[in-house]
C-alpha cells in the first residue's frame, strides 16, 4: 500500500462527504484539489492500476452523454466502470471521481474507467491516465475566450495523439474532416465510425459550420452528403483527400420524435440494429461513437444493444421533468452547433412554448457573440410562444428580434427563478415547454428544481 496515495484518497473521499453534508454543492471538483494537494500523483497512480486499462471521451459536443453509454454498456456486459458520471472533465474532476470510486488503500473498485475529457484538459488527461482507447466526436467552436480558435485545440490534440503508444487505440468519428486529418499516420491504431444514412442530410454548409476547407491543401470540402454542421461525406476539390472508410457505419437512421431513434450498425462482423431513447440526429452520433468503442473494446453486440436501450438521458441534455402538472423538457444549449441542432430537432416535430436561460459566466463563457451564430430564423416556422431569461436574457431576445420573431411571440423575463415560475404559469394544465439553457443556467435550474423536490441533485443520479 502507498500510505501517501491512501491519504488522499481519504482526503478526497471526506471532503466530498462534507461538502454534500453541509449543502454546499456535489463535492465533485474540490476533493480532486484536496486529493492533489496531498498527493501530486494521485490520479496518475490510480488511473494506472485500472486493469482493464483507461478510456478518454472528447469533443466539444456529446461528451457527456456519450461517456454515460459507454459506461452503461460496459457495465450492461458485466465490467465494473469508474466513471466521472457528474460530468465534471476537468483534471481536478476526474481527481475527484476516482477518489471517491476508489478504496481507503488507494486500489480502484472497477475494472475500466471512462474518463469524459474537457477539450482543453484534454494532453493532460491523457497524458496522466495513459489511456488504452481514446474516442473523439468532434470539433465545433465554442468559448473562445476560452479555448481560442479551433485551431489552438487541433493543434494540441494533434500533439498528445501523435505521442501516444503503438497499444493505444484511437475511435474517430470520420465525418469531421478536422479530426480525420488529425487521426492519420498515427503510432496508435485508428478506427473509424460515420454515417451513411442520407434521410436527414443538409442541404447546405451552415454558416456556422468549422470545417469547411480541406486541412492538407486549404482548398474547398465538396459534400456528398452532410448530416450536422461540418460532419458529412467530403472530397477535397484540389488534393482529392477524402473521408477514410468507416469501421463503424450508421444506417437506417429514424428519428422518432421526442421519444428516441433507431439505427443500424454496419460492422465487419455483420449488423446491429440499436434503438436509443434519446432524439435527434446528434444523439444518433453519440449512440454511434458509443456502439463503436464498445465494439473496439471487444464488447458483445448484445450488450451494445441492451446497454443503448436501457440508456436515461444525463441531467439536463434531453431532461424530462413534471412540475406543478406541467412537463418540462430541459435541453443545454452551450455554442452554434448544438444551439443549431436543438432548433433543428424543435422543427421537426414537438414544438412547444420555449424558455431560452443564457448565462456568461465562466462556465458558459464570457463572450455571447456567440448567439449571432446561431440560425434562430429557423424558430420563424416554429408558431410558438418564446420566452428569454438569465443573465444575459436581453441578449437572447434581441437576437430573436433580429431574427424576424413577431414582437407578440417574445416575452423576456429576468434571471431565475422569476423566469421559471412565470414560464411555468403560463403554460396550461398538463402542458409541456422546453427549457433551452446554457452551462450554469442549466446548473442553477436543477438546484431549483432539486430544491423543490422535483429532481435529484446531479451527483445523485
Amino acid at each position: 500500500m502507498d500510505p501517501r496515495l491512501a491519504l488522499a484518497v481519504m482526503a478526497g473521499k471526506a471532503s466530498a462527504f462534507l461538502i454534500r453534508r453541509l449543502g454546499r454543492g456535489g463535492g465533485t471538483a474540490a476533493p480532486g484539489v484536496i486529493a492533489s494537494m496531498i498527493d501530486p500523483a494521485v490520479l496518475d497512480k490510480l488511473a494506472r492500476q485500472v486493469d482493464g486499462g483507461c478510456v478518454v471521451v472528447a469533443g466539444t459536443n456529446g461528451k457527456t452523454t456519450t461517456s454515460r453509454m459507454l459506461a452503461g454498456i460496459l457495465t450492461q456486459s458485466g465490467r465494473r466502470v469508474i466513471h466521472n458520471r457528474s460530468g465534471s472533465n476537468l483534471v481536478r474532476g476526474i481527481t475527484a471521481a476516482f477518489a471517491e470510486q476508489s478504496a481507503l488503500t488507494g486500489r480502484p473498485r472497477g475494472d475500466v474507467a471512462v474518463i469524459e475529457s474537457d477539450e482543453a484538459a484534454f494532453p493532460e488527461v491523457v497524458r496522466r491516465t495513459r489511456p488504452r482507447l481514446v474516442l473523439l466526436l468532434n470539433l465545433f467552436r465554442d468559448q473562445l475566450d476560452r479555448y481560442g480558435e479551433l485551431d489552438t485545440i487541433a493543434t494540441r490534440w494533434g500533439e498528445t495523439l501523435r505521442a501516444l503508444p503503438a497499444e493505444a487505440t484511437v475511435v474517430v468519428n470520420a465525418d469531421d474532416p478536422a479530426l480525420a486529418t488529425l487521426t492519420e499516420g498515427l503510432t496508435a491504431t485508428r478506427r473509424t465510425f460515420g454515417m451513411t444514412d442520407g434521410r436527414y442530410q443538409l442541404e447546405d454548409l451552415p454558416h456556422a459550420a468549422d470545417a469547411a476547407v480541406c486541412r492538407r491543401c486549404g482548398a474547398p470540402l465538396r459534400y456528398e452528403r452532410l448530416f450536422l454542421s461540418h460532419l458529412g461525406d467530403y472530397t477535397c476539390t484540389a488534393c482529392g483527400y477524402q473521408r477514410p472508410a468507416l469501421d463503424v457505419a450508421a444506417r437506417d437512421v429514424q428519428l422518432c420524435g421526442l421519444e428516441g431513434l433507431t439505427l443500424t450498425l454496419h460492422t465487419a462482423d455483420g449488423p446491429i440494429a440499436v434503438r436509443a431513447g434519446v432524439p435527434g440526429l446528434y444523439n444518433a452520433y453519440n449512440a454511434l461513437a458509443a456502439a463503436a468503442a464498445a465494439l473496439t473494446l471487444g464488447v458483445r453486440p448484445e450488450a451494445v444493444t441492451e446497454g443503448l436501450e436501457r440508456f436515461r438521458s444525463a441531467f439536463g441534455r434531453i431532461e424530462r421533468v413534471t412540475y406543478r402538472g406541467r412537463k418540462l423538457v430541459i435541453v443545454l444549449v452551450k455554442n452554434p452547433v448544438g444551439f443549431n441542432e436543438v432548433l433543428r430537432m424543435l422543427e421537426m416535430g414537438g414544438a412547444a412554448p420555449t424558455l431560452i436561460l443564457i448565462n456568461d459566466l465562466d462556465a458558459d463563457g464570457r463572450d455571447v457573440s456567440w448567439l449571432w451564430d446561431v440560425d434562430a430564423e429557423r424558430l420563424l416556422d416554429v408558431p410558438v410562444p418564446l420566452y428569454t431569461g438569465g443573465i444575459r436574457g436581453n441578449d437572447m431576445a434581441l437576437r430573436l428580434k433580429y431574427a424576424g420573431i413577431p414582437e407578440e411571440r417574445l416575452v423576456p423575463l429576468g434571471d431565475l427563478p422569476d423566469a421559471l415560475d412565470t414560464f411555468v404559469d403560463d403554460l396550461p394544465a398538463d402542458g409541456t415547454g422546453f427549457i433551452l439553457p446554457t452551462y450554469t443556467a442549466m446548473l442553477r435550474l436543477r438546484e431549483l428544481l432539486a430544491a423543490r423536490g422535483v429532481v435529484q441533485a446531479f451527483w445523485e443520479e
